[in-house]
């Protein structure tokens, strides 16, 4: 009887790097994006075709709305000039020009490089609602947006290493 408490700490886990926002404050984030997928090429691939194209760990996360565990990403304390594309698709999503430390163990974003290239949906698994960061070219879980980022924004893009890879910015000096 003593582990009474620890069936809310799957929930824990599963939450990831949520903080519980009103829900006012969570619908305006999604409404300042709503109907902002306009991406032209769609990538669509059977789930066979995708598991020969990522490892498991990506597969899970991208195909299966998994979470890496924190601090222990690729890239949350990664501090190169680039960008981050869609590790399933290519499609840039973020800038490292807006990256930053949040303290989670996830890389973190005050903003997208393109609004359209992130799609925000409604998310209420485990019990509260968040708004999930989708690609929107080949639909895979990236991670959620929160409000409580910096300025200029004041968003927080709470992404999993997993589901981004790194094109490093060419350099100007040759």
């Amino acid at each position: 009887m003593r582990f009474r408490w620890l069936w809310f700490l799957p929930m824990a886990v599963a939450a990831g790097c949520a903080t519980f926002a009103p829900l006012d404050q969570t619908q305006a984030i999604t409404q300042s994006q709503k109907g902002n997928s306009k991406s032209k090429e769609k990538i669509v691939k059977s789930e066979q075709e995708w598991r020969q194209v990522l490892t498991p760990e990506q597969y899970h996360i991208l195909r299966e709305k998994g979470t890496e565990m924190a601090f222990t990403g690729q890239y949350w304390k990664y501090k190169e000039d680039g960008a981050y594309v869609c590790v399933g698709c290519g499609q840039e999503l973020f800038n490292s020009k807006t990256k930053f430390d949040s303290g989670t163990g996830w890389p973190s974003f005050w903003d997208a490089v393109d609004k359209s290239k992130v799609e925000l949906k409604d998310d209420f698994s485990y019990g509260m609602h968040r708004i999930e960061a989708v690609c929107s070219r080949c639909g895979g879980h990236l991670g959620h947006v929160f409000p409580d980022g910096p300025r200029p924004t004041g968003l927080r893009y709470c992404i999993n290493s997993a589901s981004l890879d790194f094109k490093k910015a060419e350099s100007k000096h040759k």
